[in-house]
């Protein structure tokens, strides 16, 4: 490790008495191995490089205490009411406490001015109510080194849709959350449409009076009326929705109808919102338990002719860090009963992929060309055949995941993408794991890995100025780009050739790499589009419509100079490093 990258794991990861990275990984390998041999393939799965676990992991395996292992969390359903709002706030703050970011759907709360449920009074809306969540985080995260990340959701119909959008327009405003819209198929078929489009809120969760119903499903409890309380433009609250994200950078976008669609369990669960960075939709109490292959290491003579990569080794890889994260949900506390009956009934890990910009500058293939986009679906196909054919092996010697059953599981649609020899493996022997695959932001990871490039971003740039949080306190740094280094330390002058930093690769060819890269991954994907200062607002609206169009399950895009601050910085150009919804 660099100085960095050994800085940081003294700041975050080191525990008691430990004197080496390598002594982490060890406690955390002894912690979830079941026997030696297992043990020692842990270590080595770990220490080689090419993957790391999530960083609750690497914090809380085997160091005694209250947190979880998991990265994140979504809330249960709240109930509307006051005794059921502040049952949510609890389970919130215990949630964070232990470690866990969160995600919130506040679809189920009344819209402000009507009058409130119990004695009297009149409702104060979901925003307000997010304000309650705010300073709970901010002051049970207080004197925590990590601050406390939370997302809040709202679908597109809601009456209160309006101040959502609006909540976060001034700098400081609900500082700890991300936002995110529930946008329907229907209300981007209204936008197309230029039709109106009406804000609701179920009929039986009002008071009786007069006025249009229409038939939604806004919680999963099934289809029934609900009053149409105002209607207004799909145009109209459109251009409010892109307005902020062009001056903000929020609300992202969640689409909400393919994520469910998508969904393997999709036939006995709901999902209403994702973790706070957006690469898993879970269901209510479900949890993340996150970790990352590190592609710059499986690359073979790089910057040659000959530069491949190593797919064998990748798929070995693959395998183990599945039956690591496997062991993960066993072995980890979760801080509410809901969350651990989840966990263990659906099994849901997220192996995800990390430094994919730098791999392609090390192959010689720029990020934002047809071959580059080819060698990414190669590489994510062959970690998602392994994934499961790990998954099928493990629910083989342990069993398969309690809610497994055959025929609905393989009927969904990521299943019946899978190879027929896999889908004849889970048929016969179950799956271990519900879902397998979701690619991270990893900011803290990619830094521990020699700052490669996050997930599947572009390389930011060669060299850059980041803000790390390291000991309580914020420090300015220069990093690295890995391929530059990798190129610098080989003798060779300037940069690698193929290597294009984020500032040259158009949003469309962000969107297509992205796109690229979903059909085999059964979760989702943590990615910011990266924005010039000078976009104009109408060109940067379009990219949600292409969003859409090319099948991915949400977009948040960040275009420099808005209310949001920067944590990296190239040249002249300020760049926020978001953690982004999908």
């Amino acid at each position: 490790m660099d100085d960095l990258a050994l800085a940081l794991w003294r700041s975050r990861y080191r525990r008691g008495e430990e004197s080496s990275p390598e002594e982490s990984f060890a406690r955390v390998a002894r912690s979830l191995a079941e026997n030696a041999r297992e043990e020692a393939r842990f270590l080595d799965l770990m220490r080689s490089g090419r993957f790391l676990p999530g960083g609750r992991i690497l914090a809380g395996a085997g160091a005694g205490g209250r947190v979880t292992l998991m990265n994140c969390f979504v809330m249960g359903v709240m109930d509307n009411s006051m005794e059921g709002i502040f049952t949510a706030l609890r389970e919130a703050a215990l949630t964070l406490q232990a470690g866990g970011g969160i995600g919130v759907d506040f679809s189920p709360l009344r819209p402000a001015g009507l009058p409130a449920r119990g004695a009297g009074g009149v409702a104060t809306g979901p925003v307000s109510f997010m304000q309650v969540w705010e300073a709970m985080c901010a002051t049970v995260m207080s004197d925590a080194s990590r601050g406390g990340a939370m997302m809040a959701a709202l679908r597109c119909d809601h009456p209160d849709i309006e101040r959502f959008i609006e909540a976060k327009r001034e700098a400081g405003q609900l500082a700890h959350f991300n936002l995110s819209v529930l946008v329907s198929d229907a209300f981007l078929a209204a936008v197309r449409a230029d039709a109106d489009w009406p804000l609701v809120f179920p009929a039986d969760d009002l008071p009786p009076g007069e006025g249009e119903c229409v038939i939604r499903d806004p919680d999963g409890a099934g289809a029934r009326p609900c009053r149409v309380l105002r209607r207004l433009p799909a145009r109209v609250l459109w251009e409010k929705l892109m307005r902020a994200a062009w001056e903000g950078a929020e609300p992202g976008v969640l689409f909400i109808d393919r994520i469910n669609a998508w969904n393997n369990l999709g036939g006995s669960e709901r999902i209403f919102t994702t973790n706070p960075c957006g690469e898993l939709p879970l269901p209510p109490f479900g949890a993340c338990d996150l970790g990352s292959l590190d592609l710059t290491r499986f690359v073979i003579a790089p910057f040659t002719d000959a530069a491949r990569v190593d797919l064998a080794a990748l798929a070995e890889t693959a395998g183990q860090a599945v039956c690591l994260l496997d062991r993960v949900l066993d072995v980890s506390r979760y801080p509410l009963p809901q969350q651990a009956e989840v966990a263990r009934r659906t099994r849901r890990v997220g192996l995800g992929l990390t430094g994919l910009g730098s791999m392609l500058a090390m192959l010689g293939l720029r990020y934002d060309g047809a071959a580059a986009r080819e060698r990414a679906c190669v590489v994510a196909r062959q970690v998602r055949d392994a994934a499961y054919a790990a998954s099928v092996a493990l629910a083989r010697e342990r069993g398969a995941f309690p809610a497994f059953e055959a025929e609905s599981f393989l009927a969904r649609p990521f299943p019946r993408l899978l190879p027929e020899a896999l889908r004849a493996a889970i048929r016969t022997y179950g799956l271990r794991n519900s879902h397998l695959l979701a690619i991270a932001p990893t900011g803290s990871i990619s830094l521990l890995a020699g700052n490669v490039s996050p997930g599947i971003e572009p390389v930011f740039a060669a060299r850059a100025q980041r803000v790390v949080h390291l000991g309580g306190a914020e420090r300015e740094v220069t990093v690295e780009d890995r391929a530059a280094r990798l190129w610098r330390e080989a003798g060779q002058a300037g940069l690698p050739p193929a290597l294009i930093e984020a500032a040259g690769v158009s949003p469309e060819a962000q969107l297509s790499m992205q796109a690229a890269v979903q059909p085999f991954i059964d979760q989702s994907i943590s990615k910011t589009v990266l924005l010039s200062p000078d976009t104009p607002f109408a060109a940067m609206a379009s990219l949600y419509l292409l969003a859409d169009a090319l099948g991915l399950k949400g977009c948040t895009v960040y275009r420099p100079g808005t209310v949001r601050g920067a944590v990296l910085s190239a040249a002249c150009d300020d760049l926020k490093c978001h953690q982004s919804v999908l």
